[in-house]
């Protein structure tokens, strides 16, 4: 398998450049993320990381014990770029509010935008998903909370009957995987068929959920919350046939 060498691996310094200890993480976090997410894990070793930084590989060692601690880091950075705290009090009100739409429309909106973002960060996931190793396990420790939120804000929602009986786990997995595979197909194979704007896809792509999801209230298809249409569609009733 291609690894990486010292002339491939990006900008590499012919210098070493003094850098405050914070800096120095950053850009550490920044030259593993693109080595792993180019050659895997296994592939990418602490000597070339620090060849990209342009030091050795005991600064590498001072600043992060191992490469799991390196890898470990790269997703908690990558939180704290996208303001992961924020966002989960943003989900937890709108689950509060029962607010059907705009929950799974800010799930969507978020996953998309990220992999726009950093298309280089999906790679990485995939890298480590594929790896057999302790990362899949450091992974599904920090996507966990979504999943475990959604999970247990569909099965209240069951409860209430707003949502129609079926298996939380499986709509959880729904919700994320429909934008996830849009971002995956687009990033590893170039898979980019749909020419609308970001918005529109998110909404398309939150609506079809939606309608899988509203349990159906009569022959309207109405969510008895919101009023929209998110089950079986009106059919036009025909005009009562009389005298004349």
């Amino acid at each position: 398998m291609k690894t990486p060498g010292t002339r491939s691996i990006g900008k590499q310094s012919t210098s070493p450049k003094r850098l405050k200890a914070k800096e120095r993480r950053i850009q550490l976090l920044r030259i593993a993320k693109e080595l792993f997410s180019g050659y895997g894990f296994e592939n990418t070793t602490a000597k070339a990381i620090a060849a990209a930084a342009g030091v050795t590989e005991a600064i590498v060692f001072r600043h992060f014990k191992s490469k799991q601690e390196l890898y470990a880091n790269i997703l908690d950075r990558k939180a704290d770029e996208i303001g992961i705290d924020n966002w989960g009090s943003e989900l937890h009100q709108l689950a509060k509010c029962e607010d059907d739409e705009a929950l799974v429309l800010s799930v969507v909106k978020r996953i998309l935008e990220a992999d726009r973002q950093d298309p280089q960060f999906r790679k990485l996931m995939l890298q480590a998903a594929l790896t057999g190793h302790p990362l899949r396990k450091i992974t599904a420790q920090r996507l966990l909370p979504l999943h475990t939120f959604l999970r247990n804000y569909i099965e209240r929602r069951q409860r209430r009957g707003a949502f129609r009986k079926c298996d939380p786990e499986l709509a959880a997995h729904a919700i994320v995987g429909l934008p996830s595979y849009y971002g995956l197909a687009k990033i590893l194979f170039g898979v980019d068929n749909l020419t609308i704007p970001e918005d529109r896809m998110a909404s398309g792509f939150a609506q079809m959920i939606l309608e899988g999801l509203h349990a159906v209230n009569g022959s309207s298809g109405r969510n008895e919350r919101s009023g929209k249409v998110t089950g079986k569609r009106n059919r036009r009733r025909k005009p009562a046939q009389g005298g004349t």
